[in-house]
Formats: C-alpha cells, sequence, structure tokens
C-alpha cells in the first residue's frame, strides 16, 4: 500500500472515531482499569501483632493500620493519601544587547623608485597613485527579548500508593475526572514520596513529590474546538513556510 493511501486511511479512521461521538458526552474512564485500583485489591498481606495471642484480635491497642491509637498516614500498598496540588508560578525575564562597529582603511603609494611617476601619465583621466583606495564602513545592531509567564493552579486529589520500593519510598498515582455537560477534566498525578514527607493529616504537597507528573486538561466538545483540524496539522509540518 502507497504512503499516500495510508495517510488517507488513517485520515478516514481519525473522522469516523469523531463522527461516532457527535452528540454524545465523552465516556468516563472505568476506576478498575487504573493501576490504584489494582494495588487497593492486590494489598500485602499484613501480619497482626501478638498473632498467637485470641485476645489481641479485639484490643484497641493492636499495632495495625486499624488501631484507634495507630498512624493513618499511607505507608503501604493500597493505602490512599491526599495531594495538595498549590502552584503559584512567575517568571519574568528581560535581555537586551547592543553592538556597533566602525571601520575605515586608505591606500596610496605616491612614491616607490620613481614607479608611480612613470606610469603616471597611462593611467586614465583623474587616477593616480597618491590615493589607490579608500574604503569605510559601519554596521549596527540592537536586539531586546521579553518573557512573562504565569502558572496558578490550586488542586487537591486523593492517589493511591500503587508499591513500596526497597528503600522505603512510596510510588503513588491518582486521577480524577469530572464531566460538566459535554466537557471532561482530567486531572492526573504520580511520582514518588517519602512517607516522612506525609503530615499528620495524610496529605502531602505536590513540591514535595519526586518525579512528579502533574497533567490537567480536558477532553470533549470545548477541547475539540480548539485544536487545529488533521488536515492543518499535517500542513503545518510539511510545508517549509
Amino acid at each position: 500500500m502507497k504512503p499516500i493511501h495510508l495517510i488517507c486511511l488513517a485520515l478516514a479512521l481519525g473522522a469516523c472515531s469523531r463522527v461516532a461521538n457527535v452528540g454524545q458526552a465523552p465516556d468516563l474512564t472505568s476506576p478498575r482499569d487504573s493501576q490504584e485500583f489494582a494495588a487497593m485489591t492486590n494489598p500485602p498481606l499484613e501480619i497482626p501483632v501478638d498473632s498467637g495471642r485470641p485476645e489481641a484480635a479485639a484490643s484497641l491497642w493492636a499495632g495495625t493500620t486499624s488501631s484507634l491509637i495507630g498512624d493513618r498516614r499511607a505507608t503501604a500498598r493500597g493505602d490512599i493519601l491526599t495531594v495538595v496540588i498549590e502552584i503559584d508560578d512567575r517568571a519574568e525575564i528581560s535581555n537586551s544587547s547592543g553592538r556597533s562597529r566602525a571601520a575605515g582603511d586608505k591606500v596610496g603609494m605616491p612614491q616607490m623608485m620613481g614607479i608611480p611617476q612613470r606610469l603616471a601619465h597611462k593611467l586614465p583621466e583623474g587616477a593616480g597613485f597618491d590615493e589607490l583606495a579608500d574604503a569605510s564602513s559601519s554596521s549596527t545592531y540592537k536586539g531586546a527579548g521579553n518573557i512573562t509567564r504565569r502558572d496558578k493552579l490550586t488542586l487537591r486529589v486523593a492517589a493511591t500508593v500503587t508499591d513500596r520500593l526497597p528503600n522505603g519510598t512510596l510510588q503513588i498515582e491518582g486521577t480524577q475526572e469530572v464531566r460538566v455537560n459535554f466537557e471532561l477534566r482530567e486531572l492526573t498525578v504520580a511520582g514518588f514520596v517519602r512517607p516522612g514527607d506525609i503530615d499528620r493529616n495524610n496529605e502531602i504537597a505536590y513540591d514535595r513529590i519526586a518525579g512528579a507528573r502533574i497533567s490537567y486538561g480536558g477532553r470533549g466538545q470545548i477541547t475539540d474546538v480548539q485544536q487545529p483540524r488533521y488536515g492543518q496539522q499535517i500542513a503545518d509540518i510539511l510545508l517549509p513556510y
């Protein structure tokens, strides 16, 4: 199959998928298809304290996570914690540069063993050896640049511990989907956290997540209108101007 045929087929398939969603709200992703659900349904076996004593099962002083006085912070696979995302970043960069240069050259040969005098009468009218060349040049350059950026985002999302690494670090992942009319907003957060960074409210700030991956976007009618058409995207890639 020729490349042009493959391109046409891909465009046709993309158009068909878009037509199928006409008049319908975006589908929500099933929570059972995430790594969070897998971590919660397959937690590690918890060994109770003093398992050889029958009375330990009814004690309020048990050392398990369900204890009334136990630490309620997430520590193992399947536990849930809250990620607080408060991004308020601002950056301003301003640069300016200038450059100028001037040069001049003048060459003459009035005396050289009498050769200029002997050849003077053979030169065209107005020409002479006294001023062979007289050149000058100048250049000026100025440049300026200014960048101003402001990012502000305040969100809270529940995340699940999907794994506990050998060094004790917790790998977390959290997703959240909110559908309003025909627009679906998606929030995803993932990364690695130290158990000691989780506060007593079982919350952790986003800036304490190593390798943080935070995504906030959406899909639906509004997002679809804001995206350029497939033909325009291909033209932007192929056209050299």
